[in-house]
């Protein structure tokens, strides 16, 4: 139970800052509230707790996963559109986060990609500049570095669909679209795959490098976890025989690093457009384990990352995935709060 106490009041910016134990006991907490969510015995473990969202950019499955967490554990998630508060005025993050400290028990945050103009970092420093003056709970609804919960949803989905997990190959595979996504996703899964041990490959083309920082520390936790990091551009070399397949696109090293305004979108795209053969369909999924699961964080942008028949067809396991975000939040949820 000591790791529980040290989870109360406990920030999540990314997982890799949370122990190997505290994660555990997160995910064991999670499997256990979903059989309970499946029973219909759930207790109000959240009762009369409030959970603020404070959203810089749009979602589809954060805002809702949030709001049926804490509905489901008897609290109140508060939706709150950043363009409707006072910040975009001049009110000072200290002064917010100070404030809903007093309304409530947790402040959630999600803040990338257009919201910071594609500045690499950007969105973190806010999000840590919450966390700072904020004495309840800050959970990172993702950023332009990190996507936690999405991680934690991830490595739930794996442990379900292969209990024996370790040593299986996960790529995540760089695929082609004409928008242009931050790296928060991406990072977050090669982060805790290779802290759980799988054989972690991250296929793209050269350009499309992510933060070599971040490389590094999923180097050093792959030789803790006694498992494989590799970075390569040799698509069909990284599928063949890949147990876990994640297609999505992400920005340009150069893009990211300069930022969108002085990289220009316009050249962002041709970029992008070199490479519109990298979309996971029929042929490549053929070169992958006969039991093999494709997964993606959604949206999925159809005829672009992937084809409609590999989304819909018998390895895709994306809507248990997304699922799975409830059950791993109302877990977090519970434990810090």
């Amino acid at each position: 139970m000591k790791c529980v106490v040290e989870l109360y009041g406990k920030d999540l910016i990314t997982t890799q800052e949370w122990s190997r134990e505290e994660l555990d006991v997160t995910l064991e907490f999670a499997k256990e509230l979903k059989r309970k969510y499946y029973a219909r015995k759930l207790e109000p473990l959240l009762k009369d707790k409030t959970f603020f969202m404070l959203f810089y950019n749009t979602s589809t499955r954060t805002r809702a996963s949030f709001e049926a967490a804490m509905t489901a554990l008897g609290g109140h998630a508060q939706f709150i559109d950043i363009a409707t508060t006072r910040a975009g005025e001049g009110e000072q993050v200290k002064d917010i986060a100070r404030m809903y400290e007093r309304y409530g028990h947790g402040l959630g945050i999600r803040i990338l990609e257009s919201a910071v103009g594609y500045v690499y970092g950007r969105g973190n420093s806010v999000i840590r500049e919450y966390a700072k003056h904020c004495r309840i709970p800050v959970v990172n609804m993702a950023d332009d570095m990190y996507h936690p919960c999405q991680g934690l949803a991830d490595i739930l989905t794996v442990q379900e669909k292969f209990p024996h997990y370790e040593g299986k190959r996960y790529v995540i595979m760089w695929a082609y679209s004409n928008k242009v996504r931050s790296w928060g996703s991406v990072q977050e899964e090669a982060l805790i795959m290779s802290r759980y041990g799988l054989d972690v490959t991250i296929a793209a083309p050269k350009g499309f490098e992510l933060d070599p920082k971040i490389m590094e520390t999923c180097e050093q936790n792959a030789r803790e976890s006694g498992s494989e990091f590799e970075i390569t551009d040799d698509l069909r070399g990284a599928l063949s025989g890949a147990h876990i397949v994640f297609p999505r696109n992400w920005a340009s090293h150069a893009c990211v690093m300069q930022g969108m305004d002085k990289f220009g979108k316009e050249n962002e795209i041709k970029l992008h457009d070199r490479y519109r053969d990298w979309m996971l369909n029929r042929d490549l999924v053929e070169l992958m384990d006969k039991k093999a699961i494709i997964t993606h964080v959604l949206p999925v942008f159809r005829g672009e990352e992937a084809t409609d028949e590999v989304m819909d067809g018998p390895h895709s396991v994306i809507y248990d995935q997304a699922e799975n975000r409830l059950h791993v939040q109302m877990a977090a949820l519970s434990l810090i709060m």
